[in-house]
């Protein structure tokens, strides 16, 4: 547990940085992707939970996807998400976990 609690403050600590990184606010940004899976259970909980709080606090649209979403697209690399979610409909602030059996 005491792992998971580290982790989960580290993944604030990263985000922060990013965006000081690259000189990014929050207040200017529109839209969050976040991809849903596969990974573990307890990180993407945690990485939705950060990303639905954003969503709350500043109004940030977000998007929850995966790369099964596109399936039949040639090519597919995290800087064409944006337009991949508009072309497969992927609907925004929608999350549909995978669970596998």
């Amino acid at each position: 547990m005491k792992i998971a609690k580290k982790n989960y403050e580290r993944l604030i600590i990263l985000l922060n940085d990013f965006l000081m990184s690259k000189n990014l606010d929050l207040k200017k940004i529109s839209n969050i992707y976040i991809n849903r899976g596969p990974g573990s259970f307890a990180g993407i909980r945690n990485s939705l939970s950060v990303v639905k709080a954003i969503h709350l606090v500043n109004k940030i649209d977000y998007y929850c996807f995966s790369f099964r979403d596109f399936d039949g697209e040639k090519l597919v690399k995290y800087q064409f998400i944006p337009d991949l979610c508009k072309k497969f409909k992927v609907e925004k602030n929608l999350i549909n976990p995978i669970y596998s059996g």
